[in-house]
């Protein structure tokens, strides 16, 4: 091997011939569907959730948007009851997961994922999840949130960390 490889670290295999992402360590009860633009002679066409994709069997709550700047980052938060379904529908967003349940098989385990325009995905993100979203790119993004359960006025199921906190071994810049 020559000695500019010495050093270097191989990079994994991150997709297959299919182009299907190879993640073989999601945390449990994490479930993605990557979906395809369907190019019509206007424009494309993204489906966005259906119910025979068969990711969860719940019902769908509320559904919202949340618009991002570039480089704006809203982490970290979790439910303890709420599922979020997060699908990126315009821009680049980085969407991160940690397992901080500490009775969870992957406790401890992070998931990254890419997604966007080019590459749109629906992640299931299950309740205790922490999860944060980072728009890396140079235009504004959106991310529409399909949760299970409608956010209470009253009593929010929403739990927040700092995005730089030391309880979850990430950094996002």
């Amino acid at each position: 091997m020559d000695n500019i490889f010495t050093n270097a670290k191989k990079d994994p295999q991150s997709i297959t011939a299919d182009w299907i992402p190879v993640i073989s360590d999601f945390i449990e009860g994490v479930k993605v569907k990557e979906v395809k633009n369907v190019l019509k002679n206007n424009g494309y066409l993204t489906e966005i959730y259906r119910k025979d994709w068969e990711v969860d069997n719940l019902p769908v709550g509320q559904v919202f948007q949340v618009s991002l700047n570039p480089g704006g980052l809203s982490a970290w938060h979790a439910h303890e009851f709420t599922t979020d379904r997060l699908f990126v529908n315009h821009g680049t967003i980085k969407v991160v997961l940690y397992d901080g349940r500490e009775d969870s098989p992957t406790f401890g385990r992070i998931n990254e994922f890419r997604s966007g325009t080019e590459r749109p995905m629906l992640i299931i993100v299950p309740p205790k999840v922490w999860h944060g979203v980072f728009n890396y790119g140079d235009s504004s993004a959106y991310l529409l949130n399909m949760v299970d359960k409608s956010y209470n006025y009253q009593d929010p199921d929403h739990w927040r960390l700092a995005g730089d906190t030391k309880e979850i071994p990430y950094q996002f810049f």
